[in-house]
């Protein structure tokens, strides 16, 4: 049963994630063509995520209590759906609502899915379980970007979100087909009936969410003005800038299987800080970087590290969801993720258009650190790495 779960969530997981990849490069050079100004792009980006955000607490407590299943088929079918409507908008502002709804289906896919897995991972092993099913999220992620390039190069920016709801389709038949519902194996531990208040008053919940909202500012602005920065100022290619975005992210997903066994056997929290120095340092020389090749090294960096701290930052997760509910955790910790990638554009956006795009690159380095900081902060006053009883601090 066990293997059953792991290989449909796998499979379904990529070939969503790869449709969803398709539409990276390209969105902030449509939205240009559509007229967005630079704050216009942080709004249309950040919808996205603050629709994640809204909805991601809610349908975690509810997977906890009605079963995964129902929603990640929701929100596949959903996925499919919105892709057919990108290629009828008009304005900017249509965009920004496409992607907000496109962020409520999101909502029901991946952090439901890691839950899953997390409820199906041994003890002690939830490192390797949750390196080895990343690399679904990350490959699907990485290949997307590059194959998104060629698409339009070739045949239309139309063709990357056809491309787009028929990945998220074949994702849906998979899931609908294949995934039995939790009940039949779920373990008995976990709370669902823990507050959010006291997720949060607990010290290793509070350092991996302090991370990953702050980390993923940095993470939003590089996504959204990366293909800008590649285009406008480098005269990349559709296809170079898929490549650098997948070199980033392929990387990250041929590592998370052997970071996610050493995050069973090192300090996991020591892990999450080599890997987010890593990534701030090559935030903050994407400014410098003068052709191709050296943003081609930065973005191998930044993907090396991601693949240092997420299994690590995960595990953490996973570790305190079984005391206080699978679902409700890893909604709070993929919430986290998406404030930040929400901010981030945003952010990004008022920079862009009052200072240049420079300073994007160097506010999401330094933001980067501050998340690093905040991490030893928080975990450093808990005293280690190992998972409280429920509900303490």
């Amino acid at each position: 049963m066990v293997r059953r779960v792991f290989i449909t969530l796998f499979l379904a997981v990529f070939s969503a994630m790869v449709g969803i990849g398709i539409i990276i490069p390209l969105l902030p050079l449509y939205a240009q063509n559509l007229g967005a100004t630079g704050i216009w792009l942080g709004i249309i980006f950040s919808g996205f995520s603050i629709s994640r955000s809204i909805f991601m607490p809610i349908i975690g407590r509810l997977s906890d209590k009605k079963g995964r299943k129902i929603f990640i088929c929701i929100g596949l079918f959903g996925y499919t759906l919105v892709s057919m409507i990108y290629i009828h908008a008009d304005k900017a502002y249509e965009l920004a609502v496409i992607r907000f709804l496109q962020g409520l289906f999101a909502a029901m896919i991946i952090p439901i899915a890691m839950a899953y897995i997390g409820e199906i991972s041994p003890v002690k092993k939830e490192g390797t379980f949750i390196g080895a099913f990343s690399v679904s999220l990350f490959a699907g992620f990485g290949v997307g970007p590059l194959m998104g390039g060629v698409l339009k190069d070739h045949f239309g920016m139309n063709a990357a979100f056809y491309a787009m709801g028929g990945l998220s389709l074949i994702a849906f038949a998979l899931v609908l087909l294949f995934l039995p519902e939790l009940h039949l194996y779920k373990k008995a531990w976990g709370n669902p009936r823990v507050s959010y208040k006291m997720m949060l008053d607990n010290k290793i919940i509070k350092g991996i969410t302090a991370f990953r909202l702050t980390n993923s500012v940095g993470r939003g602005m590089v996504a959204t003005f990366l293909p800008i920065f590649a285009h406008q100022y480098l005269s990349l290619s559709g296809s170079e800038i898929g490549l650098l975005i997948s070199a980033n992210i392929l990387l990250t997903s041929f590592l998370q299987a052997p970071f996610g066994r050493l995050a069973d056997k090192v300090s996991r929290s020591k892990l999450v800080v080599v890997g987010g120095v890593m990534a701030s340092l090559a935030i903050s020389l994407i400014p410098y970087a003068s052709d191709f090749a050296h943003l081609l090294v930065l973005n191998m960096v930044m993907g090396i590290a991601g693949a240092v701290s997420l299994p690590a930052a995960t595990a953490l997760a996973v570790e305190e969801g079984r005391n206080m509910g699978m679902g409700a955790v890893m909604g709070v910790f993929d919430m986290a993720m998406s404030l930040g990638l929400a901010g981030g554009p945003l952010l990004g956006g008022l920079l862009m258009d009052f200072l240049g795009i420079d300073y994007i690159f160097l506010f999401g380095g330094f933001a980067g650190f501050v998340a690093t900081g905040l991490f030893v902060w928080f975990v450093k006053s808990r005293g280690g790495d190992n998972p409280a009883p429920t509900g303490q601090p």
